[in-house]
């Protein structure tokens, strides 16, 4: 009898526990927070957390959970599906695309943080992919744009055309990267929904419902970003956001709870 070799996702399987097993990193748990608004991402500042959804966002008291404000759209009028967002000297920056449709077409949507008032509209059009998650780094932009292996998947095209591209101040493209096989295998036909860098530089990334977060790094050569651990989290995938105040602290979702929750970066 001739062995079953086993599928791509099998033969990572081992490789990809180790990594978890021996993470230098864990997330600890520190409070959850209702919020109806928590779809797809939340987005963090000094003091308000903000929940978002397709087409909606909702600005919370981060110390009490209150409801500060909100605002919301008819579903494209304009907008369809925002994803994960950031908060930037004042402006909540958030990724956006026409998912589940194609052709992909994206854009980053700016709000006035404090009033929610929509102030404005980056559009990339046809791009190289679903604009999921955008963050900022120095002068310098990255915007991930997402492929699927589902009915919002591209003709001929599936998760590992996923690509993080960085920008300048301009929006000018200046180099790209892929994931690496070992990230790649825990999406299924999903994509990398949320990411944000972390106190010491190191990027964390969250794929569409796994509990776990995937710390990357930049390579040395080449184009394919480097996994360096997989640390479990009390999240199920999409947008994050590391807190600008606290040093550590992240805060996620569970969007079938819909819960923001916040959770402290240990040493392991």
């Amino acid at each position: 009898m001739i062995p079953r070799l086993p599928t791509r996702r099998q033969a990572l399987a081992l490789p990809l526990a180790s990594l978890a097993a021996r993470a230098s990193r864990r997330i600890e748990e520190v409070r959850r927070l209702p919020a109806p608004e928590a779809h797809q991402a939340v987005a963090v500042d000094a003091a308000s957390f903000y929940a978002i959804g397709n087409h909606v966002i909702a600005r919370y008291d981060k110390r009490t959970g209150r409801r500060m404000g909100g605002w919301e759209c008819q579903r494209a009028k304009p907008l369809i599906h925002l994803n994960s967002g950031i908060v930037r000297e004042g402006v909540l920056y958030c990724a956006h695309s026409n998912y589940p449709a194609v052709p992909m077409i994206s854009s980053i949507e700016t709000w006035d943080a404090r009033t929610l008032r929509h102030t404005g509209s980056h559009s990339f059009g046809i791009e190289a992919g679903s604009a999921t998650w955008v963050e900022f780094r120095g002068e310098r932009r990255y915007v991930n744009f997402a492929h699927y292996g589902s009915r919002a998947g591209e003709p001929n095209r599936d998760p590992r055309w996923t690509t993080l591209v960085e920008y300048d101040a301009g929006w000018r493209r200046l180099q790209g990267w892929v994931y690496p096989e070992e990230v790649l295998a825990k999406l299924g036909s999903y994509s990398i929904s949320g990411g944000a860098f972390g106190p010491a530089g190191d990027l964390f990334c969250t794929g569409h419902d796994e509990p776990e977060l995937y710390v990357l790094g930049f390579p040395e050569g080449g184009s394919t970003l480097v996994l360096k651990e997989i640390v479990p989290a009390p999240l199920a995938g999409q947008g994050i956001a590391f807190d600008p105040e606290e040093p550590g602290m992240l805060w996620g979702i569970d969007r079938a709870a819909r819960q923001v929750v916040a959770m402290r970066l240990r040493a392991g």
